[in-house]
């Protein structure tokens, strides 16, 4: 199944673009950046929105503007208004399950408990099938406790992993947006594999 919109979780405004729980829309930047989009706010869409051709495919690019915890209403009107299909969405967020500078890709199943995933599956009827892109972001050492950890901005050398790891994601794109999903999982998670067993 192809892609015909990416959607990259965030919280709006300057206070939170460089917090953790923005990995997502940092994919999106960088999307964006590499194939030309300019992304632009939409009041009907509730989000800023472009459109790049990727692997010779339109594809739309949406950073919801509400907060996190709000984001499928932003991810249902530009859906709906665009009658894509659920399953050609890909949802790029930030993971706490997985260290800095891995990155996963992943179809269906749990939503781990990320208010944002909650949300997009809520707006589309309970449905969970589209793609997501899980940029990790690791889990806090001390007892500052999660929401704390999320909204504050990684250190230089997490950040720089970070940006590692979508550097890489952002190489196997166009097999994502093509439908050739064993090979992007084949391509990135291989090579992070290696990294882990360093």
């Amino acid at each position: 199944m192809s892609v015909q919109l990416i959607i990259g979780l965030g919280n709006p405004g300057e206070q939170y673009s460089n917090t953790r729980h923005n990995a997502g829309v940092w994919f999106l930047d960088a999307v964006a950046r590499q194939f030309g989009g300019v992304l632009k706010a939409e009041k009907k869409f509730l989000g800023a929105v472009a459109t790049v051709s990727v692997a010779g495919t339109s594809v739309k690019l949406l950073a919801p503007s509400t907060y996190m915890n709000d984001s499928g209403r932003s991810a249902a009107a530009l859906i709906n208004f665009y009658q894509i299909d659920p399953e050609k969405v890909l949802v790029a967020h930030d993971e706490l399950d997985l260290e800095p500078g891995i990155a996963r890709i992943k179809t269906g199943g749990g939503l781990a408990g990320h208010n944002g995933l909650k949300d997009i599956s809520r707006s589309l009827s309970g449905f969970q099938g589209y793609h997501r892109l899980r940029v990790g972001i690791g889990r806090p050492s001390s007892s500052g406790g999660v929401a704390n950890y999320v909204l504050k901005p990684p250190g230089k050398t997490e950040r720089a992993d970070i940006d590692e790891a979508l550097h890489r994601s952002l190489a196997v794109l166009p097999d994502m947006v093509s439908g050739a999903w064993e090979a992007a999982m084949l391509a990135l998670h291989t090579r992070y594999d290696k990294r882990e067993s360093i």
